[in-house]
């Protein structure tokens, strides 16, 4: 499927989640260590998301092209740094279009989102949901993937005043009523907040007080790093982190 990363803390270099730590987002592009039977490595598009340290909304940088083959990239992450990041690499699901627009992540106002996994049945599972959706969101979804579908569903609970964790949580359980065996881990941000849900792929979080780093695989081999639970959702500041399970018992 895809890998995401999302860090909140003291700014740093974007070379330091993209390319530099020993399994960087970049290193797990190539040679991700889990990608549960999703395909072998990620090399149909990437995107990376900041915040600027004067405030403001994020900025984004998207390509269809594998993360490692972009110069301008690796020139822009070693001379700007930020303290709220969200970053994708991207394995594109079969019969899905390879184009920058279908690149995560997908953004509105303070909003970065992203999303790993695939889901079943696509589009045909997805119709109902869809319906429920403004006709305008409908025309100008970003692309006609899952992800930008999911994105929508995600975007329409925000608009009506979800807080992150619930619109993760509430959209997760509906799509996976309609799609069974879906794969959805999803990640969000504002800046200030991460939310994340863990349904069919892994997730891994480190966190110590003063910042707190989400990515599908460990960035480095330090003991820091713990596995987040299967079918949770996880909501977090740069001090703060809280699981709790997708599904109340």
């Amino acid at each position: 499927m895809c890998r995401h990363l999302a860090y909140l803390g003291d700014a740093v270099p974007l070379k330091d989640l993209l390319f530099d730590l020993p399994h960087a987002l970049c290193h797990q592009a190539w040679a991700p260590g889990d990608m549960r039977g999703g395909g072998t490595i990620n090399v149909d598009g990437f995107g990376v998301g900041w915040f600027p340290e004067s405030g403001g909304a994020p900025v984004r940088y998207r390509r269809a092209t594998p993360i490692w083959s972009d110069p301008s990239l690796m020139a822009l992450a070693g001379v700007t740094s930020a303290g709220a990041v969200l970053a994708a690499v991207r394995s594109a699901t079969v019969g899905m279009p390879v184009s920058e627009s279908a690149s995560a992540p997908f953004a509105e106002g303070p909003w970065l989102f992203s999303h790993n996994g695939k889901v079943t049945g696509w589009p045909d599972s997805m119709v109902k949901l869809a319906e429920r959706l403004p006709v305008r969101d409908l025309l100008t979804l970003d692309a006609p993937t899952d992800a930008a579908l999911l994105w929508a569903l995600v975007r329409d609970r925000l608009r009506s005043g979800a807080d992150p964790g619930t619109a993760l949580r509430e959209t997760v359980l509906t799509v996976r009523a309609a799609a069974p065996e879906s794969r959805l881990n999803l990640l969000l941000t504002d800046g200030t907040r991460i939310a994340a849900t863990t349904v069919g792929h892994g997730l891994f979080a480190r966190q110590d007080g003063r910042r707190t780093i989400i990515s599908s695989e460990p960035l480095d081999d330090d003991p820091a790093w713990e596995e987040v639970p299967q079918d949770h959702l996880l909501v977090a500041t740069r001090s703060t982190l809280d699981l709790t399970p997708l599904e109340a018992p």
